[in-house]
């Protein structure tokens, strides 16, 4: 009987999680790294093999290396910082070509779209430093065979429309100002796709098929749980924080299309408000 693949999933953050019970209920054996022992020993009570590696260390970019040659499939889940991608240059001398790379990326690298479409064969326009540094990661990704994931904003369980209704916080209305988003299962099966279809290459969009404004969604949100709506403010009157306020300097929206057409995915949750509706059960 041949052994399962196997596959590594470095970090373990919001997305890696929901990705790794599907890729292991899939039928792979799931590593998953980390830079911390106590998250070790919940990766291996999780089910998991969990390797501690920490990239920036030679002990640790030994550990991630070894890992990777022993990985059929590789899905960094880790985000650039200032000096750009962590761990690529941790694996500079191993040999990726037979193995299946996938990157999660964003759709932040497009830029701002005032509203219009962004589709894949397009060039991408980054406009905050966040979002050129990640177009930079993605592209070293790129160059070293990877599929790369470009993700709307995520949501999912303990982080979506309820928790913001529950904490209170004002809801911010830019009338035309809209978002793509993603469910964090709905990532998770896309990258069961790409497995499934080792020669997909290229950039893939992963959104819902519902662009909607925050107010929308939040309005909606509120009704079907009967959760108190909070204060509604225009966003020129709104106190917010320079890294809250950016994410409504873009308006884009996004296609799909490509997920569709050459992995055969389909969202499981087509909006956000079905979404919502799963998580009230």
């Amino acid at each position: 009987m041949p052994q399962p693949q196997r596959m590594l999933i470095i970090g373990f953050g919001y997305s890696a999680k929901a990705t790794a019970r599907l890729v292991k209920a899939a039928g792979w054996q799931v590593m998953a790294t980390t830079r911390s022992h106590e998250t070790a020993r919940h990766i291996t009570q999780s089910g998991y093999e969990a390797v501690v590696a920490d990239p920036a260390t030679d002990e640790g970019a030994k550990a991630l290396c070894q890992a990777v040659e022993t990985a059929g499939a590789v899905l960094s889940t880790v985000p650039p910082g200032e000096a750009g991608d962590p761990i690529l240059p941790a694996l500079e001398g191993v040999d990726v070509s037979s193995k299946r790379l996938i990157y999660l990326s964003t759709t932040g690298v497009y830029g701002d779209r005032d509203g219009g479409w962004a589709f894949e064969w397009e060039p991408v326009s980054p406009e905050q430093k966040r979002s050129q540094r990640r177009a930079d990661a993605e592209a070293s990704w790129r160059s070293r065979g990877a599929l790369a994931l470009r993700l709307g904003g995520i949501y999912g369980p303990g982080q979506s429309a309820l928790e913001r209704l529950k904490s209170g916080r004002p809801v911010i209305d830019k009338p035309g100002q809209v978002f793509s988003r993603i469910h964090v299962d709905d990532i998770a099966a896309a990258v069961v796709k790409a497995l499934e279809h080792p020669d997909v290459t290229g950039p893939i969009n992963l959104v819902d098929d519902w662009p909607s404004t925050q107010l929308e969604l939040m309005a909606r949100a509120a009704e079907l749980s009967d959760l108190p709506m909070p204060e509604v403010v225009a966003f020129k009157d709104a106190d917010l924080s320079p890294m809250a306020a950016s994410f409504f300097a873009e308006c884009r929206r996004v296609s799909n299309a490509r997920a569709k057409a050459v992995l055969g995915w389909r969202p499981q949750f087509r909006t956000g408000i079905e979404g919502v509706k799963a998580m009230l059960g």
